[in-house]
């Protein structure tokens, strides 16, 4: 009777927590429908990661040979990477490569928290991957976190899924404080241009090559990134292309989530540092939208022909929804105003640009420790 009965007897208040922050996020994924791939299987392996005497952890627990396995070695964020290279088109930013300084603007978040975190006591690699979070993309903040600081890969990774689909709420605030009416009312010319298809198939083998040059810690990220891109566009692995979209996304995305709820036990993940780090990752993607705006905003004093400032916060990498954010403001402002084309293409470049931003913090961060 006592075997029966010790799990209940060896619940604890954190168990209950934990339980209750499980639910949450189930809750979040199926009724308000953010990040539901994610939320979902990170509050169910929550749930399995808090029973006590749960055999799904330990030596030969299945979620901790999925941890070793997938996380450990960075293989699912990896093959996520594949799978979200094959869904992009990376057209409109080839029409206006311009767009990629909105990429890199916004990355101004990740350093400004970096920086913050230090300040509050954080050593330098847990700063940095603290300032991940504002990447606005969950593979890479994995990646920097499992090699800089892996105690924390639990808190990292949900609060940089929890603030993605969070964007609708984040972004439009934050705009708003740094815009006039005036300013969100700029119209942008946009002239529909063809992208040659060797362009598209030339491009990922050359943003490889020079992003694997100047950062080589993200050739992993970078690389499968573009080779996803490069199945896309060469044309003749149409299928393989498909699988990369759909079995290979949904496969992953499933064992990534509920591996990363397997970290997230009570006794490690509820203390002051997690609410710390939560917080933290709130701060990195107000900078990182407000690091956008502002960018434009400078710009604007130079150009003759004005940017809409709101196409700066797209420079995020929470692709597509910031872009679609960006054109729903647009038009409450003014039902005619279109601008999802350069919101893409600013939105695209933030994908690019969060990959080497982590590659560069994982390469310079060790030479400081």
């Amino acid at each position: 009777m006592e075997e029966l009965l010790k799990g209940i007897l060896g619940l604890g208040w954190q168990n209950y927590l934990m339980f209750i922050i499980a639910g949450i996020l189930i809750y979040l994924a199926i009724a308000k429908e953010y990040e539901p791939t994610l939320l979902l299987p990170i509050g169910f392996g929550t749930i399995l990661a808090n029973i006590p005497f749960s055999n799904a952890l330990g030596e030969h627990g299945v979620l901790s040979i999925l941890y070793d396995a997938g996380i450990k070695t960075e293989l699912f964020p990896v093959l996520i990477f594949v799978a979200v290279g094959a869904m992009i088109d990376f057209g409109p930013l080839l029409k206006n490569p311009f767009m990629l300084f909105f990429g890199a603007a916004a990355q101004f978040g990740i350093f400004a928290t970096m920086l913050v975190a230090t300040l509050l006591g954080f050593d330098l690699a847990e700063a940095a991957t603290i300032g991940i979070i504002g990447a606005a993309d969950g593979p890479t903040s994995i990646v920097v976190a499992q090699q800089l600081a892996p105690g924390l890969i639990g808190p990292i990774t949900v609060a940089a899924y929890s603030y993605m689909s969070l964007v609708p709420i984040i972004q439009p605030p934050v705009i708003k404080l740094l815009t006039t009416k005036k300013e969100r009312l700029i119209r942008m010319e946009y002239t529909e241009e063809k992208v040659p298809k060797s362009v598209k198939i030339l491009f990922p083998i050359i943003v490889t090559l020079l992003a694997g040059l100047i950062a080589p810690s993200s050739v992993a990220l970078v690389g499968f990134l573009m080779f996803g891109n490069l199945i896309r566009e060469c044309g003749v692995l149409d299928r393989l292309s498909k699988s990369a979209q759909n079995e290979l996304a949904n496969l992953v995305t499933i064992l990534l989530g509920v591996t990363i709820g397997s970290t997230m036990v009570g006794e490690q993940f509820l203390n002051g540092r997690t609410l710390m780090i939560i917080g933290l990752g709130l701060v990195a993607f107000i900078f990182d939208t407000a690091g956008g705006v502002i960018f434009a905003k400078i710009l604007n004093l130079f150009l003759k022909k004005k940017i809409n400032p709101m196409i700066g916060a797209a420079g995020i990498s929470a692709f597509p929804m910031s872009a679609r954010v960006i054109q729903q403001m647009a038009t409450k402002e003014d039902p005619s105003n279109f601008i999802i084309a350069q919101s893409i293409s600013a939105n695209v470049s933030g994908q690019l640009g969060s990959i080497v931003a982590g590659g560069m913090i994982l390469a310079l961060v060790p030479l400081f420790m």
